[in-house]
């Protein structure tokens, strides 16, 4: 049987800011991220299965990268643990919705975070192949498993 690659395309908003950087995102800023995740495995060969034909159900995928990545970070501000963040919680309101990592959170860290959380969730007739975060319309960060193995 062939091997076929799936592709699904995400969008949500989020805010960081890069602690101890020497350039313009050491300030809190915005982006319109675009994360596509793409998985590989065998398309169902029985035709008793509803699932006939698929590689995995595009709904499921995107339950899953919804449930354990967008809804977490979409509208978020998210920044590093390492930073002084105690400023987060003095104005409850505009910082109901926020993430401490340990890292950096750019978008190649996030990438790293987000492939592991998938490769978790995701159902074992499928592997994650690749994931490819545009942080601007010009600018993304791309993971590739073949780079990670």
């Amino acid at each position: 049987m062939a091997s076929v690659r799936i592709t699904k395309k995400f969008d949500f908003e989020m805010a960081h800011a890069l602690w101890n950087y020497d350039g313009a995102c050491r300030n809190i800023h915005g982006h319109s991220y675009k994360l596509f995740v793409t998985v590989r495995g065998e398309p169902v060969e029985d035709e008793s299965d509803v699932k006939n034909g698929m590689v995995m159900d595009f709904g499921d995928l995107k339950r899953i990268v919804q449930d354990h990545i967008v809804n977490k970070f979409d509208h978020s501000v998210v920044v590093s643990d390492r930073a002084p963040h105690d400023f987060i919680g003095r104005v409850e309101q505009m910082f109901e919705k926020y993430e401490l990592t340990p890292f950096q959170p750019t978008s190649e860290n996030l990438l790293l975070l987000f492939a592991e959380i998938l490769k978790k969730e995701l159902p074992s007739s499928v592997e994650l192949v690749a994931l490819r975060l545009y942080e601007t319309e010009n600018s993304y960060a791309e993971w590739l498993r073949e780079d990670n193995t």
